[in-house]
């Protein structure tokens, strides 16, 4: 049968279900080829073949434009073409799955058997935002790059700027839009209450002595606007507020005066900090240095300074104590030379206690006759 078929300069071609053939004959079209059996005239190569699988429904042929152009009645009968406008986006579907996302001014060909297909256009000339029903279809198509997507948490804000215009704000949620012919951007402001830490800032007190200090801030952006627009950082620039306003006030302080109260800035340096930061929409709280950092041999100094004091402060005790116990006795004294019994009640006391200590005691007659005899304080 091939010999036969090429002494009759005839190809046979077969084309499966999942296929379609585009047959040329001396270079003129010649159709479009269906499943089955096809026996074509291929004398002298004169035949040209172009293979198709429907498995990739999009029409890419270097016969396009010809056939579009001179066989409107075959393209309308095996293809599809979809066109987007200047200002339209379309979302193509296959069998109601989406396939593919055109932006404007695209063109796109399917093989129509491999549908079938249908199309959604959305102007994109006005609005920008994807519609809440084809947001999550977009989520697994390929060419996201025609979308930006932007996920806003709770306790935060989105602002919206397209071309490098502020358009809105955003809620929180899940926001989705069309980046296909204006430059979409989304700035997420954090509106919680929020921290802000400053290290190691170097300060020369007024006895010239250089510290190193940790600050501490608490703020909140309550204008997201202005905190975006107005300074390319608001975090950055609290930073440098608190750097200058605390260089400022601790450096009119002397070393002894910034140990005594650490923990807050002059007034006038705070209010300062607080106008300047609520000029871009923040509102500062509580400034406060967390820690102050001595250089070495001043630690060491200080250290002896403090043992000193202490060291002081326990002998002004000890003198305390003993001037007490020695009036104590004074007095005592006083006591027992205006009261003979009270003497003689402090000996007897006296004589009690050392009773239980020893075996025999001998009181000589120093006690004026109190007892002038050997005394036997216990039996053998």
């Amino acid at each position: 049968m091939e010999i036969l078929d090429r002494v009759r300069g005839v190809e046979r071609l077969i084309v499966k279900e999942n296929q379609r053939v585009i047959a040329l004959y001396k270079g003129k079209f010649h159709g479009v080829l269906t499943p089955g059996e096809h026996v074509l005239r291929a004398d002298r190569g004169r035949l040209e073949i172009e293979w198709h699988d429907l498995a990739r429904p999009e029409f890419a042929s270097i016969f396009d434009k010809a056939l579009f152009r001179d066989h409107a009645e075959v393209t309308e009968q095996y293809l599809t073409e979809i066109r987007a406008g200047a200002d339209e986006v379309v979302v193509v579907s296959r069998d109601k799955r989406l396939h593919a996302v055109l932006k404007p001014e695209e063109r796109a060909v399917y093989w129509t058997e491999a549908g079938p297909w249908t199309t959604e256009r959305f102007d994109v000339a006005g609005d920008l935002a994807v519609p809440d029903k084809v947001q999550k279809r977009l989520t697994g198509v390929a060419r996201l790059t025609l979308v930006t997507s932007v996920d806003v948490a709770e306790g935060h804000v989105g602002l919206l700027f397209v071309d490098g215009k502020l358009v809105s704000e955003l809620e929180a949620g899940a926001h989705m839009f069309w980046a296909v012919t204006r430059k979409v951007a989304v700035k997420v402001i954090d509106l919680r209450r929020q921290s802000l830490d400053v290290t190691g800032q170097e300060v020369l007190t007024r006895d010239r002595v250089t510290l190193r200090v940790n600050l501490a801030a608490e703020y909140q952006v309550v204008d997201a606007v202005k905190a975006a627009t107005t300074v390319k950082d608001f975090a950055d620039a609290l930073y440098r507020a608190l750097q200058f306003a605390f260089r400022k006030s601790l450096g009119v302080k002397s070393l002894d005066e910034i140990l005594a109260d650490k923990v807050t800035a002059e007034a006038e340096a705070i209010a300062e900090v607080r106008t300047q930061m609520a000029a871009i929409g923040l509102t500062v709280g509580e400034i406060a240095v967390k820690d102050v950092i001595l250089p070495g041999e001043m630690r060491d100094i200080l250290n002896k300074v403090v043992a000193a004091e202490k060291e002081a402060e326990a002998n002004i005790i000890r003198r305390r104590e003993e001037t007490n116990a020695t009036r104590s006795l004074l007095n005592t004294a006083r006591v027992m030379a205006e009261n003979p019994v009270m003497l003689r009640l402090k000996e007897l006391e006296a004589l009690s206690e050392i009773a239980g200590k020893v075996e025999r005691l001998t009181i000589h007659n120093g006690t004026a006759g109190l007892m002038n005899d050997l005394v036997k304080l216990r039996d053998e």
